[in-house]
């Protein structure tokens, strides 16, 4: 695999943020410039990633596209599209989103998130986001959430068939997936039956961890990688299996030294000092 993270560290130049990447062992990053940006800025980032042999993971889109604001949702449709643009422009492994939410919180649990109504505007938002740009470098992806689709390996499954897209693919966040005490406790069988099921499909990863907590109902939250029951080891395992340059990146840390100290317990995984690429 080819680590990351989801964080851009501070640098002055695009050569002093490649090689600070390349610094602590890293060889995936999250491009770290917008469709908003000069395309001089951008070609200068795109040739450090080539120079210092980064691999793009992504370029992210963050946008809801299925906003009950119409003109939020024609808005952020056109900036997906150029995002997308962007990635294809820039040769990035996908191009990521979620599917959107029906409610004030772009990413928030709402009832018509899961309404057949909702489910077919998210294939036919795709596909128009495919269609526009036709990318043939880069993949469109819809990152898994607990509480809309794609929120299972069964239901991104049947999106892509839906869908029916060779510009769709799979952007795979395992703990984003398990969202009842069943999958926790059984997280490496649910792991291999997610890569059982979507496999070519999935061109980039994030990793992290899940701890579930004994106070009642339920409750999972996430944590630093190696602090939680979601058994790492045996996710890169199904990664490495499907790709030794699958890039994957650690997300949702407080801080640079945090991600530093997650980088450090990931390149001391056994599996992972024999197929982490550098």
């Amino acid at each position: 695999m080819r680590l990351g993270i989801a964080i851009s560290l501070p640098h002055k130049t695009p050569d002093e943020w490649a090689k600070r990447h390349r610094d602590l062992g890293l060889s995936a990053v999250v491009f770290p410039c917008s469709c908003a940006d000069k395309i001089s800025k951008i070609d200068a980032y795109a040739k450090a990633c080539r120079e210092y042999g980064l691999t793009i993971a992504e370029v992210g889109a963050w946008k809801n596209v299925l906003s009950v604001d119409k003109k939020a949702k024609s808005d952020n449709f056109e900036f997906c599209k150029n995002q997308l643009e962007l990635a294809e422009y820039v040769g990035a492994a996908c191009c990521v989103n979620i599917s959107g939410a029906k409610g004030d919180i772009w990413d928030g649990a709402y009832a018509e998130n899961y309404s057949e109504k909702t489910y077919a505007e998210i294939v036919e938002t795709v596909q128009k986001l495919i269609d526009c740009v036709n990318p043939h470098k880069t993949f469109y992806t819809l990152e898994p959430m607990p509480w809309m689709y794609p929120d299972s390996p069964e239901s991104y499954l049947k999106l892509i068939k839906d869908t029916d897209r060779k510009a769709f693919a799979v952007h795979m966040d395992m703990v984003n997936m398990i969202s009842d005490p069943k999958k926790y406790l059984f997280n490496e069988d649910y792991t291999n039956k997610a890569f059982e099921l979507l496999g070519d499909f999935i061109k980039s990863c994030h990793v992290k961890d899940v701890v579930l907590k004994n106070n009642l109902t339920v409750h999972l939250s996430e944590a630093p990688c190696g602090q939680g029951g979601f058994n790492i080891t045996n996710y890169i395992a199904q990664i490495n299996k499907l790709s030794p340059d699958m890039p994957v990146l650690i997300e949702h840390l407080s801080d640079e030294n945090d991600y530093i100290k997650a980088v450090e317990y990931i390149h001391n995984l056994q599996e992972v000092k024999r197929t982490c690429k550098n």
